[in-house]
């Protein structure tokens, strides 16, 4: 910047500003300041008096690729359309819609998009692109999918951009169906296998995942296998699907790391229960990876002190936090210390803490108080008052949770009418009890089962060995936990009969029967695993010998040789 400033000053000297070259050495000299010093870059702009598209647009793209002026961005737009001495080209619409889609400015957005067909460049592929991009993070789908729809042309970008908009929006099948049109059109990039693996994580789809990786190894440039996010994607990949082992590899083989890189594998341990590796990891990283811990880092660390029902290294790291690195604590921070100290029986100083949050407690932490309060018969007047405070935080329609966690407090204190009263609230505001849903993936296949599932073609199969299960359980003294149960006043046999049916009870009897010996049977479900399931899956792997490791709502289980490794604390 400096030489550049000294050559700044003799055209000032040497140049009049009527010679015809003038704007050019100008815009030369705002296109490099704008990238080093964009106040710099800024003076300059007001000295010049007739700013061209480039001048306009050179400005416009700095501040979009800024950390801090991207709102700039849009306001310059509008003063380019103000001035009117310059109409806006193909150029200065992709930087415009970027400032716009990291700020959620939807609105300035669409008006941005009208322009576009006003000025004639609705064809144009680059400006599409950034369409996609832009209503993609505001969580407009469906425009996403209008524009996409109606590009004549597409190039690989197109592509990269529409499967990492279904990705964000939660839409894996669909990314990955839109992935497999593409390859027929295009080779795979880096960009679309980071997209393709995050979708893999979101389904918990191991082996896809493994081929994905397999692929960036085998035929994408040895720059992409070895780039930063690229590996990134993969540790968290890998994590999701139950397999930290293999994350653990691709971590330790990465030749360069980021703070997400750490924070990938610090979470990863967390949702297995490996607390004394996520420790190890979070030290390491402070002590030799050279790197400050952020706010992501400490809801890994205080997550894995959590599942352990770690107390005092919870409070240990929750104060490290806030004192040592200056971190002020967000929902997520509050959320894993109130759960943590409530699961462990300190529910009078979980409550404290949630009266003294500086910010407003949401209904998860709420649910967290009511689902403590229901494990430890905390008493009925404190759970019905915790679950008041869930009906006030949740802003639309109460989650079934709620109401599944207090009849179990009622029930549990024989208080049968207040269970009737429930359902019946249940059903007239047509709150419904999410149905429980499992789903196994064999020989690249994903085989979904819901309880008392009977679709599935080897449906008689799966309920003949669950029969047998069921035998030989009772042979060896196992007794079902009917306490978790539905929440109705019905009989033992009953009750006894609907956790049987469970629908990880299916998937893993449909693992079972189709998986090789000696091959994991893994088994994604919706809900936080009961405890009779609990029970019954610990023995079912020393039973059969075999390798279970189930994800539910809250973590991994990996069950072995009749034991797992949240050592029944979760």
């Amino acid at each position: 910047m400096s030489q550049l400033k000294e050559i700044h000053a003799q055209t000032l000297r040497s140049t009049s500003t009527q010679h015809p070259h003038t704007l050019f050495l100008h815009t030369r000299i705002l296109h490099f300041s704008s990238s080093h010093d964009l106040d710099y870059a800024f003076r300059l702009f007001t000295q010049i008096e007739y700013p061209n598209s480039f001048v306009w647009n050179t400005l416009i793209q700095a501040c979009a690729r800024s950390n801090d002026r991207k709102e700039q961005a849009i306001l310059l737009y509008k003063r380019m359309l103000n001035e009117g001495t310059v109409l806006p080209d193909k150029h200065t619409f992709p930087f415009v819609l970027k400032a716009c889609a990291y700020l959620f400015a939807l609105s300035e957005g669409e008006q941005a998009h009208a322009h576009v067909f006003k000025h004639g460049f609705a064809s144009d592929v680059y400006v599409n692109n950034s369409l996609i991009h832009l209503y993609a993070s505001c969580g407009c789908l469906d425009s996403a999918r209008d524009v996409f729809e109606k590009m004549s042309d597409r190039t690989v970008v197109s592509w990269n951009v529409m499967i990492d908009a279904l990705v964000q929006l939660g839409e894996f099948d669909d990314a990955l169906g839109m992935f497999r049109e593409m390859q027929a059109l295009f080779e795979s990039d880096g960009y679309s296998m980071q997209s393709v693996i995050r979708a893999c994580a979101g389904l918990g789809a191991l082996s896809l995942g493994m081929w994905a990786h397999a692929y960036i190894l085998t035929r994408c440039d040895p720059n992409v296998a070895s780039d930063v996010l690229v590996n990134n994607s993969l540790v968290d990949m890998y994590c999701k699907c139950g397999s930290y082992g293999m994350a653990q590899r691709v971590f330790e083989t990465m030749e360069k790391r980021d703070v997400t890189s750490w924070n990938s594998m610090i979470l990863g341990f967390a949702m297995h229960g490996k607390v004394e590796a996520a420790v190890e990891y979070f030290t390491r990283m402070v002590n030799k990876g050279g790197l400050s811990p952020n706010s992501i880092t400490f809801s890994g660390i205080l997550s894995a002190c959590n599942h352990r029902g770690l107390v005092g290294e919870g409070r240990k790291y929750f104060d490290i936090m806030v004192n040592e690195y200056k971190i002020q604590p967000v929902l997520e921070h509050y959320g894993c210390i109130v759960d943590l100290l409530a699961r462990a029986g300190f529910i009078e100083e979980a409550l404290d803490i949630v009266s003294k949050m500086p910010i407003k407690p949401d209904a998860v932490i709420w649910r967290s108080l009511l689902d403590a309060c229901c494990k430890k018969n905390a008493g009925v007047e404190l759970s019905e008052e915790v679950a008041k405070q869930i009906i006030e935080s949740e802003e639309r329609t109460v989650s079934s949770g709620m109401y599944v966690l207090l009849s179990r407090v009622y029930a549990a204190a024989n208080r049968w009418n207040e269970v009737g009263l429930l359902r019946k609230m249940m059903t007239d505001k047509g709150v419904r009890k999410e149905p429980g849903c499992s789903s196994i993936e064999i020989d690249g296949v994903d085989h979904e089962f819901f309880a008392g599932d009977t679709s599935h073609s080897q449906t008689e199969d799966i309920y003949q060995l669950l029969e047998v299960i069921e035998d030989r359980l009772g042979s060896i003294g196992y007794r079902p936990d009917v306490s978790q149960a539905p929440m109705v006043d019905e009989t033992i046999d009953g009750k006894q009969q609907s956790l049987r049916l469970h629908s990880e009870r299916l998937a893993i009897a449909f693992g079972l029967l189709n998986l090789k010996p000696g091959v994991p049977i893994r088994v994604l479900k919706n809900l936080r695993v009961c405890d009779d399931c609990h029970n019954v899956t610990k023995l079912i792997s020393k039973m059969y010998n075999v390798d279970i490791i189930v994800r539910d709502r809250a973590r991994f289980h990996h069950f072995r040789d009749g034991s797992c490794s949240c050592m029944d604390y979760w």
